[in-house]
């Protein structure tokens, strides 16, 4: 299936804004995912990325043991987040020298000079800048950029929840980024979005680029439903990069605002937050009115098969929400708000739960947890829904019918 339209294995050029493995968090899943794809399909692979410690250092080593060559500087995002700041008065959005290094400069020039690519593919706008570098260089290939979401929303959504400050900066940076999204999106041979919804925007705010659709997917054999008898009843879960602010912002929503009346009814009820690097904030919760804070785990599914329910109450999000596909996945009742169910295909009310304010969570919440038969209903037609929408071997069949009617292509 992999490669049909390419007869053969192509240089190719991948680049992202971390090392691409493991599947452990959001923008990972879906680049190992996307390159795992490439990998089955033979495709000679070259990475541009950046390490942030020494398990993504030993994850370069891994890919390289599956056959990509890969240069990943090792930077912490502390030095990273200085360096980027020192640029709040210039004219650029910080995200770019955030995610711009010397080392990658060096290493794409050198590269599509020595083994110029038959195809590259970019994993968020901030790594596109590195094909704008060598722009004349990759006239005559092609490529492709996932921006996966408008990141220039994300920071306006940021600064709509700031105060005056913070409406400043994030106001400043969701302005500038967006700029620098419509030169790059202007320049690809395919920009890709991962749902409808993102790409209706994506078009109202750059009209004159090319855009299509290329959902997330979910591993159908990783997550899976648990025996009927591993399910705790009163057990809820939340997963995801504890220090994200978005993800952060959930947490303390649901255990300050919606918490309190499930625990009043449900005595022995148990609220799981499932992810690596929570704040000090976060870890002074656990151990208190049925809170657990697990920090970093090997895998999340021994934590999805204990719960029978998952809450996502996300106020800032853009793009399809992974936590909401693994949970429906596990095939648990899940109730998420408007924002972490937009771009998900699944129906409100028979494969989901949609709520919007802590009133409308609380009430499905009191009323799942009152109902087994309910949750296993819902869970049933959630997995039902992830099997027949977001297979990745179905999503990797469409990205490779999108790159053979490239321009420049073998097969197109």
């Amino acid at each position: 299936m992999m490669n049909e339209q390419s007869k053969g294995p192509r240089e190719l050029l991948f680049l992202a804004q971390r090392v691409p493995y493991p599947p452990d968090r959001g923008d990972r899943i879906t680049t190992w995912n996307l390159l795992r794809s490439f990998i089955e399909g033979g495709d000679r692979i070259r990475i541009l990325a950046f390490a942030e410690n020494e398990a993504d250092v030993a994850a370069a080593r891994e890919l390289e043991r599956r056959g990509c060559e890969i240069t990943a500087p090792r930077i912490s995002p502390t030095w990273r987040r200085r360096w980027s700041a020192r640029h709040l008065l210039g004219k650029e959005a910080i995200t770019l020298p955030y995610f711009r290094h010397p080392e990658l400069q060096r290493c794409m020039a050198r590269w599509v000079r020595e083994r110029p690519p038959e195809l590259c593919f970019a994993y968020s706008s901030s790594m596109g800048q590195y094909l704008i570098q060598e722009l004349k260089q990759l006239q005559n290939c092609p490529k492709i950029m996932q921006f996966a979401e408008l990141d220039s929303d994300k920071w306006r959504q940021y600064a709509e929840r700031s105060g005056r400050i913070g409406r400043m900066v994030y106001g400043r940076e969701a302005r500038l980024l967006q700029d620098f999204e419509r030169k790059l999106a202007q320049v690809m041979d395919l920009n890709l979005v991962v749902s409808e919804i993102e790409k209706d925007l994506f078009e109202r705010v750059i009209p004159d680029a090319p855009v299509q659709v290329l959902s997330n997917g979910v591993d159908l054999e990783a997550f899976r439903p648990a025996a009927p008898e591993a399910r705790e009843p009163q057990t809820l879960i939340f997963t995801g990069v504890m220090d994200y602010r978005p993800n952060l912002d959930s947490v303390l929503r649901f255990t300050k605002s919606i918490w309190p009346s499930l625990r009043a009814a449900y005595p022995q009820a148990k609220f799981l937050v499932v992810g690596k690097n929570p704040t000090s904030e976060l870890q002074a919760l656990h151990g208190k009115n049925g809170i657990e804070i697990s920090g970093w785990v090997e895998s999340t599914l021994p934590w999805f098969d204990r719960a029978s329910i998952a809450v996502v109450p996300m106020r800032i999000a853009r793009g399809v929400q992974n936590k909401v596909l693994e949970s429906m996945a596990c095939g648990l009742a899940s109730v998420v708000s408007p924002k972490a169910f937009e771009g998900i295909d699944a129906v409100d009310g028979e494969e989901i739960l949609v709520a919007d304010s802590d009133e409308d969570f609380v009430r499905e919440l009191l009323a799942l947890l009152g109902d087994a038969e309910r949750r296993q209903s819902l869970g049933t037609a959630a997995r039902r829904a992830m099997e027949q929408r977001y297979a990745w071997s179905a999503i990797h069949e469409r990205m490779e019918q999108l790159i053979a009617k490239l321009p420049g292509t073998r097969g197109s």
